[in-house]
């Protein structure tokens, strides 16, 4: 569940972030960079006014495990690279997600993004 919710995730997210919505719920909560939003229309309104047009991420660890075996809850913690525009230096990043069931599905409850930059 995690490996094709992340996939499916950051294609998206690199193509065309208006169509995240559906990922989402009304409480659902992003913090990006430290910037908390709540509600599926500010979530999407944060993602798509993000300084940058084109974007490409690469995963290059995926961790995933039940968060709350009551409710079928998932933490999926992801870190990886990105390419920005036309910057040739990848950035790393870490982002975590709670996704909650919802009609026999998962919806993004939690989704937490940090750039992770080098230690001085």
């Amino acid at each position: 569940m995690g490996e094709q919710f992340v996939e499916y995730y950051y294609k998206t997210f690199d193509s065309n972030r208006a169509d995240l919505a559906g990922l989402y719920g009304q409480d659902s909560m992003l913090t990006f960079e430290a910037a908390p939003c709540q509600g599926v229309a500010n979530i999407v309104t944060k993602l798509q006014d993000l300084p940058f047009q084109r974007v490409e991420h690469q995963v290059t660890t995926l961790d995933a495990q039940p968060a709350d075996t009551t409710t079928g809850a998932i933490l999926v913690i992801v870190s990886g690279v990105l390419l920005v525009e036309e910057e040739k230096r990848p950035m790393s990043f870490a982002q975590t997600f709670q996704l909650k069931p919802r009609e026999g599905s998962y919806y993004v409850f939690n989704d937490i993004f940090r750039l992770v930059y080098p230690a001085a």
